[in-house]
């Protein structure tokens, strides 16, 4: 499992949320979203930043380039 899906799983159970209420957040597809947390698939850099921001992390944080979320 790469930083990027497990960093999303963490931080959507953080939120309380399911995957599908994460991807109508994001308004991308739950199998989307899915796939990014499985690691089968890589978001593009807008979709990346729109979790970053949703998620309120940097970019940073959530690929795994930095443990601090700021």
């Amino acid at each position: 499992m790469s930083d990027l899906s497990e960093r999303l799983y963490s931080l959507r159970k953080e939120h309380g949320l399911t995957q599908e209420d994460a991807a109508k957040e994001l308004g991308i597809s739950m199998k989307s979203y899915c796939r990014y947390e499985k690691d089968e698939r890589e978001p593009s850099a807008s979709v990346l930043i729109q979790m970053a921001r949703f998620y309120q992390v940097s970019l940073d944080y959530l690929v795994g380039m930095k443990d601090e979320r700021q």
